[in-house]
């Protein structure tokens, strides 16, 4: 069973960059075939995917998010982050982290979530 958990501030004012860690334990980031990505859902929205890491290191974004993201990887603690610079309340929203299948890109294991909210 692949658990995720997601870390971070669960305030950030407006301007600063938002920085979350997802931890997989009993897991690794760099498993063959695997991509770990982030995905959130603003209040009253649907979800949004943002980009993700593969297992390779290799990193793909969402085009509308992409100037503003990053998703590093620390292997030695199996963890990957979300950095997201100059954030504003429209980015307040629940932040989850998943394992994605390469191979259909689904997503098979999420984390519970953490709430992020955007305000000065």
């Amino acid at each position: 069973q692949v658990q995720l958990q997601e870390s971070g501030p669960g305030l950030v004012k407006p301007s600063q960059t938002l920085s979350l860690t997802c931890t997989v334990p009993g897991g690794s980031v760099t498993t063959s075939y695997y991509a770990w990505s982030w995905i959130r859902q603003p209040p009253g929205k649907g979800l949004e995917w943002m980009g993700g890491i593969k297992y390779d290191g290799s990193t793909y974004y969402s085009p509308s998010l992409k100037s503003r993201t990053s998703i590093p990887r620390d292997t030695s603690k199996n963890q990957f982050s979300l950095l997201l610079t100059s954030v504003a309340p429209e980015d307040t929203g629940l932040y989850y982290c998943a394992r994605v299948m390469t191979s259909n890109y689904g997503m098979d294991y999420w984390g519970k979530g953490t709430l992020v909210t955007v305000s000065s």
